[in-house]
């Protein structure tokens, strides 16, 4: 359905730049552009290269925008590049080996994790301290 609008939209416009060119075919006018003055020249003329000269001149201008946000990125994404070594967490335990996907029932398994007992599970702190996770081996005090 909005595609049958869109068309029916480009037709509509298209059907009123006829008639204001049939229209305004005979129309003489004088274009001054401060440096040169022409006369006689024909409306239409005016009209739909002053549309063209308006649509170059926004073209030029996006373009200006698009490249000052896409250089914007690329050095933010150039800083967090550099900052990552800092963010990686080098205590990190893989929870699920590559072959088996956590809950599948490949090889006769019974759908449980490959975590055995033993094995660090990255989470809060049991003593209730937020954000601080201890290997359950080592023989720190909270």
């Amino acid at each position: 359905m909005s595609r049958l609008a869109g068309a029916a939209g480009v037709i509509a416009v298209l059907v009123l730049v006829m008639f204001f060119a049939r229209w305004n075919s005979g129309e003489l006018v004088t274009l001054d552009l401060g440096f040169r003055t022409f006369f006689r020249v024909p409306l239409t003329f005016v009209a739909f290269g002053s549309l063209i000269l308006g649509m170059l001149v926004m073209l030029l201008a996006g373009l200006h925008g698009d490249l000052r946000v896409r250089r914007f990125l690329r050095e933010r994404l150039a800083e967090e590049n550099r900052n990552e070594p800092r963010w990686i967490d080098r205590n990190q335990v893989d929870l699920f080996s590559s072959e088996q996907a956590p809950g599948s029932q490949s090889e006769g398994g019974s759908g449980r994790s490959s975590l055995s007992p033993g094995d660090h599970v990255a989470g809060p702190d049991p003593a209730g301290q937020p954000g601080r996770n201890r290997d359950p081996n080592s023989r720190e005090d909270p």
